[in-house]
């Protein structure tokens, strides 16, 4: 069975890029054969090279002139040519456009991926994916917040609309002496406690939220640091600037550390022992279950899928967006108890590796594969 992932771009590790790769690397070779377009490609990506599968570029740079319809005509080419048998689109461009191409082309089942509540959406997006919503054979949703929030939006056959979560690895363990270089390698050497929380800077992912949060704990915790991982968003270049202005009004510009993109994520999660994440919204988030199956407790916002993810008062604790109050509540709560706090990130390694395991995610996905493309050439005859 030939798929075709077509996604809107290949310029950063994000949570959509990482989510694809994993998926790419962990389908059953004997029974799938994948291959990947993307409109707008960086050549220096470093996840690139991760790849198990052809990666091409259609140059799209807009999806309503002429060079639009002869960049249609070269995907209608190449599906029929290589024989796709499904194509999975992520974002706008690939959702909207590819899927009208894919979907004139007769021959793929073509499902849409939906990541988000639709936060990003204009007004036109909006008007597009609820007029095309009925060509899609399936719509998967990252969570089951996103499954509702689309089907409400788009005006879905819910029976078509499925969650299917993200899947995470557990790491390799660091030994004693590998933790510790890690932590001096990010200046967090003498720091006790760490907290971490990953992401892109940008105004929905709440960092504003965690540095006034951060301020609260530091009052007891002096010696905590809290480290942020991530990169500025293209669309956001001046977050970090604003991030670092508030972290000086508040006194803790010591405490509070941008470490720009980490290759090694899941190393200065191990090396840390707080996991929070204040997102004013989200999909489903991978730095989430990437916490929890190294053993973090986290302190997450009560937002998209986080609550799917995390179980309030057993693996980590949901607080309302936000909320710096309760966040630092929260905080506080598992630092003053290291006993309760490591109990609560053993609970939440174990849940992860029970709910999100590779395995148990790509046999849900292969059968959603295999259930369209039977139904799609039942029709057909």
């Amino acid at each position: 069975m030939h798929v075709l992932f077509l996604i809107d771009e290949l310029c950063r590790k994000g949570g959509a890029e990482q989510a694809l790769l994993k998926t790419i690397r962990a389908l059953p070779p004997g029974r799938f054969r994948c291959s990947v377009m993307t409109f707008r490609l960086d050549p220096d990506l470093p996840m690139l090279a991760e790849f198990p599968c052809p990666v091409q570029v259609l140059p799209l740079r807009r999806t309503w002139d002429w060079q639009a319809l002869h960049m249609g005509v070269r995907l209608a080419r190449y599906i029929r040519r290589e024989k796709v048998d499904i194509v999975q689109t992520f974002f706008a461009s690939s959702d909207l456009w590819g899927g009208v191409i894919a979907k004139m082309s007769l021959r793929p089942a073509v499902i849409s991926s939906r990541r988000d509540m639709g936060f990003l959406r204009t007004g036109k997006h909006k008007l597009a994916y609820r007029f095309l919503g009925g060509m899609y054979d399936r719509v998967l949703a990252v969570s089951e917040q996103v499954r509702l929030a689309m089907i409400e939006q788009d005006r879905l056959d819910p029976a078509k609309v499925i969650t299917v979560y993200n899947s995470v690895e557990p790491p390799r363990s660091l030994t004693a002496t590998e933790l510790e270089q890690v932590r001096n390698r990010f200046g967090a050497g003498s720091a006790s406690p760490v907290i971490i929380s990953v992401g892109n800077l940008r105004s929905i992912k709440g960092f504003d939220v965690l540095i006034r949060a951060a301020a609260k704990v530091c009052r007891e915790f002096p010696r905590a640091v809290f480290l942020v991982a991530g990169g500025p968003a293209p669309n956001e270049p001046d977050c970090l600037l604003g991030l670092q202005a508030l972290s000086a009004s508040l006194g803790i510009s010591e405490r509070v550390r941008f470490l720009g993109p980490v290759e090694d994520i899941a190393g200065l999660l191990q090396a840390s022992d707080l996991f929070c994440l204040l997102s004013r919204t989200e999909g489903f988030s991978n730095s989430v279950i990437e916490a929890m199956i190294c053993g973090l407790p986290c302190v997450v916002t009560r937002v998209g899928g986080n609550g799917e993810a995390v179980d309030h008062g057993e693996s980590g604790f949901l607080v309302e967006s936000g909320d710096d109050t309760a966040a630092a509540a929260a905080i506080l709560r598992l630092l003053r108890d290291p006993a309760y706090a490591k109990a609560v990130g053993e609970c939440a390694r174990k849940s992860a590796v029970r709910r999100f395991s590779p395995a148990t995610i790509i046999s849900q996905l292969a059968g959603v594969y295999e259930t369209v493309l039977s139904r799609r050439r039942r029709v057909s005859q």
